[in-house]
């Protein structure tokens, strides 16, 4: 079945779940700084590194999008397909059901799901393509956001060659982006804002722990 059209380059939820990807993996960098406690040299050298792990991460991410998108989308006209041509309108109903998210399928009865199965069966087959540019477009804001979410952080560490205060403004930047993401999506979920911004804040410094303690 089609998938919904959203007026936004991608909702609160993938905006946020972006961001916090590439605070992540920058972070995972300046902590490493905060380790070795190098020099200035060392320092840059680190940096782009992380500069340079969040754009070819960003480009990977960017393409994983496009190819759930292009899955979704095989699997929706093959739904369709099973609806339209299967003979039993128990499978049918079965895979209606199975299409439509739990808090609708759940208040379906009978009659209606049988309703949705017969203007199914009605519907030609879309012709449109799998992808379209709207996902490309939305595929560019992912790569922008897990890109773009790397230089707030690091800026502090070519602002001052002092490294404690450079380490001290970059991890207070990151929190903040953390803080007000988290906030901005709970505010479209319609729960508390500053919850929602510091449980993002306590998932990313979990995320980081770990990711450093595996070697990341």
């Amino acid at each position: 079945m089609p998938l919904p059209a959203s007026s936004h380059l991608l909702d609160p939820l993938q905006r946020t779940c972006e961001i916090l990807f590439g605070v992540i993996m920058v972070l995972t960098f300046t902590r490493s700084i905060s380790i070795a406690e190098g020099g200035h040299a060392e320092t840059r050298t680190m940096l782009v590194a992380a500069i340079g792990c969040n754009l070819a991460w960003g480009i990977v991410d960017a393409a994983m999008y496009l190819l759930s998108r292009f899955s979704e989308r095989a699997r929706s006209l093959i739904t369709l397909r099973e609806v339209r041509d299967t003979p039993e309108p128990d499978l049918a109903h079965r895979l209606i059901l199975e299409a439509l998210p739990a808090p609708v399928s759940d208040i379906l009865t009978p009659p209606e799901i049988e309703a949705i199965r017969l203007r199914l069966k009605q519907q030609q087959e879309p012709v449109a393509p799998l992808l379209t540019r709207r996902d490309f477009a939305d595929a560019a804001a992912v790569f922008l956001l897990v890109f773009l979410s790397t230089f707030p952080i690091v800026i502090p560490f070519y602002l001052t060659r002092e490294l404690s205060s450079a380490l001290l403004a970059s991890n207070a930047i990151a929190l903040t982006i953390l803080f007000v993401t988290g906030r901005s999506l709970g505010i479209h979920s319609g729960r508390p804002g500053w919850r929602t911004g510091v449980g993002t804040v306590l998932v990313g410094i979990v995320l980081v722990a770990i990711t450093t303690a595996l070697g990341g």
